[in-house]
């Protein structure tokens, strides 16, 4: 089952999404997390920490888990 990643906005970028799932502690390990770790988005490998995310994307991080993008529901 993959963990869910909220997100209030259209999208967020690979690195934004690493520090957000809490897989780095800051935006500025994500260049050197992203050269050390493969990183599968909808099944693509992909390692470039300005990459796009969407609402639906699937994000597979082989050692740390899979994850699906979910748009944060506003409330009432």
């Amino acid at each position: 089952m993959p963990k869910k990643v909220q997100i209030s906005s259209d999208h967020i970028t690979l690195g934004q999404f690493l520090k957000l799932a809490d897989i780095i502690d800051s935006g500025g390990m994500a260049k050197w997390f992203l050269s050390e770790h493969p990183v599968f988005i909808n099944g693509e490998e992909d390692r470039r920490r300005g990459r796009k995310l969407r609402v639906g994307d699937n994000i597979e991080l082989p050692g740390f888990g899979t994850f699906v993008i979910e748009k944060k529901q506003d409330r009432p």
